[in-house]
């Protein structure tokens, strides 16, 4: 009878999505039975007001595996070490770690819940159309997809940049006669895209196995790395390594340079709503999908931290690796730890690897984000960008448009990498600012006492403290994420992602006033909970 049941259920919800999208499903960019997800997918898309045009081809596995290796915590840790080193310190590093891995994970617990609630490709906008105050509800989810469609567009080319600078570097450590040019990271950079795109057009169907493929190297990598470290290079004192703070940066405290290094540890962890913007992707999403931002969370935040401590007891003399030609200190560290080329190659070709495999990924995420907003209408040629490609099953447009951003944003290199430097700090910002919007909604919805959306994975009572503490958290670390790394500020050393940050607002303000609010759906207007 049960059995019954659901066949039933079934069939009401196809033919249903049929009847949304027309006499003929499969034109209309419909996926085969064995992709739709189960009964409880079905039942959320009904709720939610949209039809299913993705494969849901991920599992548990294959989605916290795409967390993990978006994220790249260690891989992170160590290609942006120079920071914290300047401003903070060994000292300042870890226990700024220590402080960024708790505020996220009350983060992460606020957004997997909700998550549990809407598993939409929208994550934090279609979240705050259903949670933010009546009056406001469609502009704040307007400026929150703007904030999420920025911040993962910019992070494709933050990311693919971090890969294509790294071998420049390895040709320098290798090559002394090698000239570091700026245009040569560009086309490295658009190469490394390219890969990605790759994966995420011809290989969309395989993407779920690649990706746990590469949660093995992510995972084996870390130990390829530490083990040398740990068996070759002279170990620092204890009490030096845990209490011993810099402030390169002539700040008016080692506190207040702390927290401006804590950029690089906010990058090593935020960002696992990543798994969220594939939601439609995922089989039993409003189950699966906390659980899964969860396990990434603690993998990850496990392994950068494994990392972080074995740098800090390994790297050697600071000055003399922030000094390095190849740009990146970590590379300095593995020559001078191996004294052997080989072995330095190896162990950073297994970071480049990583990071490759990142960019395809945040391609993934950054396509399906705006893929989504383009559906609810919220940015120019919407209908360009909300196709589905028949077959496909993926919005091939959307990846696309990824790749030409990405291509004329890493066309800044050549003319000046401070500027493409801030593009990774922009994507910070506007991460920041999404989850605070976000958080703040869902905790005034607890607060004003009005009843959440049913969900199976559920913070309990403690979710408005839980909520509260995430945007204490989050507040302070957005403000200073725009701070520069020096006191002293020249247009060299200028943090220029706040400037971007107001042009892309002020941008997306006036053309929500001019033309977005008269295309833009919001959610909430979609949303048939009660039916």
């Amino acid at each position: 009878m049960a059995n019954e049941a659901e066949l039933t259920i079934t069939k009401v919800c196809n033919t249903i999505s049929t009847s949304l999208a027309g006499d003929d499903p499969v034109t209309k960019g419909h996926v085969s039975k064995k992709y739709i997800g189960t009964l409880a997918d079905q039942q959320d898309m009904l709720a939610l007001g949209k039809d299913q045009v993705l494969r849901r081809n991920f599992r548990f596995i294959s989605i916290v595996a795409f967390g993990c290796t978006l994220i790249a915590s260690w891989e992170v840790i160590l290609t942006m070490m120079s920071t914290p080193l300047m401003n903070g310190g060994t000292a300042g590093f870890i226990w700024g770690f220590v402080v960024v891995a708790v505020g996220v994970t009350l983060l992460f617990a606020s957004l997997a819940e909700m998550a549990s609630m809407a598993p939409t490709a929208g994550g934090q906008y279609h979240w705050v159309s259903e949670f933010a105050p009546r009056r406001c509800q469609k502009f704040l989810s307007y400026i929150t997809g703007w904030l999420c469609a920025t911040g993962w567009e910019c992070a494709i080319a933050s990311i693919a940049f971090l890969g294509g600078t790294i071998i420049q570097g390895l040709a320098v450590l290798n090559y002394p006669d090698y000239v570091f040019e700026r245009w040569h990271g560009t086309l490295i950079t658009i190469a490394i895209s390219l890969f990605a795109v790759i994966f995420n057009t011809f290989l969309a169907k395989r993407l779920p196995l690649v990706e746990a493929f590469v949660l093995i190297l992510h995972v084996a990598g870390l130990f390829i790395i530490i083990i040398p470290l740990w068996a070759l290079a002279p170990i620092s004192d204890a009490k030096t390594v845990f209490t011993k703070f810099s402030n390169s940066g002539e700040w008016n405290s080692d506190g207040t340079a702390t927290m401006v290094s804590l950029v690089t540890a906010i990058t090593a962890m935020i960002g696992y709503d990543c798994t969220v913007h594939m939601s439609e992707e995922v089989r039993d999403a409003s189950s699966t999908l906390p659980k899964a931002i969860m396990s990434a969370l603690a993998l990850n935040g496990s392994m950068a931290f494994v990392v972080l401590i074995t740098l800090c007891f390994t790297m050697g003399n600071v000055d003399e690796i922030l000094e390095t030609d190849t740009g990146y200190p970590f590379i300095q560290v593995f020559y001078n730890v191996t004294k052997s080329y080989p072995a330095t190659n190896a162990m950073t070709s297994i970071v480049i690897l990583t990071i490759m495999s990142s960019v395809i990924t945040e391609v993934a995420t950054a396509s399906r984000q705006l893929w989504s907003f383009a559906r609810d209408g919220g940015i120019p040629c919407a209908k360009f960008f909300s196709h589905v490609t028949p077959g496909w099953n993926i919005p091939l447009n959307a990846v696309l448009v990824s790749l030409a951003l990405t291509i004329l944003l890493s066309l800044i290199n050549i003319g000046s990498t401070v500027a493409l430097n801030a593009l990774i700090t922009l994507t910070i910002g506007s991460l920041l600012n999404s989850y605070i919007v976000t958080v703040a909604c869902v905790a005034w919805k607890r607060i004003s006492g009005e009843p959440l959306p049913p969900h199976r994975w559920s913070l309990g009572r403690w979710g408005l403290l839980i909520n509260l503490g995430a945007l204490a958290f989050l507040i302070p670390e957005f403000i200073f994420v725009m701070f520069p790394l020096t006191s002293t500020v020249t247009p060299e050393s200028m943090n220029w992602s706040s400037l971007m940050y107001g042009g892309m607002l002020i941008f997306s303000i006036a053309y929500y006033f001019l033309y977005g609010r008269k295309t833009y759906v919001p959610p909430v207007a979609l949303v048939k909970r009660e039916s």
